[in-house]
């Protein structure tokens, strides 16, 4: 058994008409636009570049534009391959059936790989903007579980990986719905100044003027 073999895309389409590996639709063109703004709008983008803005200057937009540029070609080919390859699976299917059995495995590890640390990136990220608005609440976690510097335990991003693992094992149609609403919050948060996530990279700028010389007064004779 060779572990370059692939898999012809007859035999993907077939396995996947099978009843227990059958997977039902339950997403709308709107889910799956959601699902895309929600990965756009993920932890630090508002908060990053006003900070990067500080030493990087007119290169962050440009940064932008590179960046959406390739990820414009990566939808592309995406679509292509989606087209082509129509089942799911993503990158490992894709893999499976161009590159080999060996390609596949790798890159399905390599998926699971970049998936947990993008998790564990971002649930940290938010424990850090709830610390924020608990603080401007007036209730201050201690130092020993906020995610701060001196954390031995980040009770909170653990508890946020813990909750939306429940939301994902509840089914893909309830995902997108908690997907849309924390999506809408976080447009809607980073809008106003008030959000301590998004007013931190605001900082206030003073002018600071010469002291003009005040002008002697006259008293009429």
């Amino acid at each position: 058994m060779s572990v370059l073999r692939t898999k012809s895309i007859e035999q993907s389409i077939e396995d996947t008409q099978e009843p227990e590996h059958q997977l039902k639709k339950d997403l709308s063109a709107l889910d799956l636009t959601v699902f895309g703004i929600g990965v756009i709008i993920g932890t630090g983008i508002f908060v990053l570049t006003g900070a990067a803005k500080e030493s990087a200057g007119p290169a962050v937009a440009l940064s932008f534009v590179a960046a959406g540029i390739v990820c414009a070609l990566a939808a592309l080919s995406y679509a292509e391959l989606a087209s082509t390859v129509p089942v799911a699976g993503s990158a490992y299917t894709f893999s499976f059936a161009t590159l080999g059995e060996l390609i596949a495995w790798i890159i399905g590890w390599d998926l699971m790989l970049e998936l947990a640390l993008g998790a564990a990136v971002v649930a940290v990220g938010w424990s850090q903007y709830l610390a924020s608005l608990l603080d401007t609440m007036g209730l201050t976690l201690p130092a020993s579980i906020n995610g701060g510097p001196k954390t031995d335990v980040n009770v909170p991003a653990a508890a946020m990986v813990l909750v939306l693992t429940a939301v994902l094992m509840a089914g893909i149609k309830l995902s997108s719905r908690v997907n849309m609403v924390i999506v809408a919050i976080r447009s809607r948060s980073c809008s106003s100044s008030s959000w301590p996530a998004c007013s931190s990279s605001r900082r206030p700028t003073t002018h600071r003027s010469s002291p003009r010389p005040s002008r002697p007064r006259t008293r009429p004779g």
